[in-house]
């Protein structure tokens, strides 16, 4: 009982402080590429490689940390009361930015994958990749995909926004802070959005209303398209 605490707090304490020291790289030097996350979840690898440590024993702590998740999603409500207004007045245009984000994403983990040949439960488990962790599993569920394939898919999708979408942002010519957060929302869904968050509130509001819009509609459009591309 006891190293099972020490496990727990120990793992937690690791955490923290590798974080708070990747923030600190990536406040002193703010490349895309030192995403704390990214840095954080690299270095917690190579130490469970190194010492052997299995996945299970490190979520005896990591677990709490994971369950903070949802706090930190209601605690992006905050930026889009803020801009409840603007987000009032632009709402039309969202939803239909959003509408394309969705049909984008679904349709290329699909018509990708199918294209390298892949296995019918590999396409469906990248299908909702644009998606929040939570609906992505359960879209992967409803199609017989691998839950667990679905979540690492997510991940990718979120971290590879999160570090690359300036620059493909940048590459359509997409200066407009709206533009900015609904595209960032629509394809990397939580992570982008607190990467957007960084840039300015406002394009973290809207990448907010992206990420929820974006969960509807693929849920929604999943069935629908599906088998017109299978």
């Amino acid at each position: 009982m006891i190293k099972t605490i020490f496990l727990c707090f120990g793992f937690i304490g690791l955490t923290i402080i590798l974080f708070l020291v990747a923030k600190e790289v990536y406040k002193r030097v703010p490349n895309p590429l030192l995403l704390p996350m990214v840095t954080t979840s690299t270095a917690i690898i190579v130490i469970l490689i190194l010492f052997q440590i299995d996945y299970e024993t490190y979520m005896l702590g990591g677990s709490f940390i994971n369950h903070l998740l949802g706090p930190a999603v209601v605690a992006l409500a905050y930026p889009l009361y803020q801009q409840r207004d603007i987000l009032k007045r632009l709402f039309v245009p969202v939803v239909f930015g959003s509408l394309t984000g969705s049909i984008v994403g679904v349709s290329t983990g699909v018509l990708l994958t199918k294209w390298f040949g892949f296995p019918k439960e590999l396409i469906y488990s990248i299908t909702p990749k644009s998606v929040t962790t939570p609906i992505a599993m359960d879209i992967t569920a409803e199609l017989d995909g691998y839950v667990a394939l679905a979540a690492v898919f997510v991940t990718i999708a979120g971290v590879s926004g999160a570090m690359f979408g300036h620059y493909v942002q940048k590459s359509f010519y997409i200066h407009s802070t709206i533009g900015k957060g609904v595209s960032m929302g629509s394809c990397a869904h939580g992570i982008g959005t607190s990467r957007a968050l960084e840039n300015s509130e406002l394009e973290g509001s809207f990448s907010s209303v992206a990420m929820v819009l974006n969960g509807i509609f693929v849920s929604f459009l999943t069935p629908v398209l599906l088998p017109l591309f299978m």
